[in-house]
């Protein structure tokens, strides 16, 4: 046996020794502010707003994600090669708007599963970019689910 406070139990889970004033074992994880796999990321009555709001932000995202690759790839050289401004317009437009109901569909989506802030202006952000409203999508959609599962394993089977 080692001289370390810690031991490990046969499905490998580490445990500390009880401290010398008498308390019980914890996990070392927990000591560590490791939150428990059981604890649920997001309550079962939750889980149905969620996917409604994951829906809601992946339209958003395609919707101006192929707006603002048209308004790039298509818009922008025609106002500048074929000199017609409306395509702009009819592009850029709709993009800019959309754009914002992008951003509150990302913070609601963020504020419900507990994304840190960062993550939530990076997401945003990715509207801005051609083709990277698609890669934060997937991004975004993979992280919801993972969380959804964690949550209630039953959920996604």
């Amino acid at each position: 046996m080692s001289d370390s406070p810690e031991g490990t139990v046969d499905d490998g889970t580490s445990w500390a020794q009880p401290s010398m004033d008498g308390s019980a074992a914890q996990p070392a994880s927990a000591r560590a502010g490791f939150v428990h796999p059981m604890t649920p990321i997001i309550p079962p009555d939750e889980i149905p707003r969620v996917r409604a709001a994951l829906i809601r932000y992946r339209v958003m995202a395609y919707t101006v994600g192929v707006l603002l690759v048209a308004l790039m790839l298509f818009a922008v050289p025609m106002k500048y090669f074929g000199h017609d401004d409306r395509w702009v317009t009819w592009f850029g437009v709709p993009h800019g708007w959309l754009y914002m109901l992008l951003i509150i569909t990302a913070i609601d989506l963020g504020r419900r599963v507990k994304w840190s802030v960062r993550n939530v202006v990076l997401i945003a952000l990715a509207g801005t970019v051609p083709f990277l409203s698609f890669v934060a999508e997937f991004i975004a959609r993979r992280d919801v689910n993972r969380r959804i599962a964690e949550s209630n394993p039953i959920i996604l089977r």
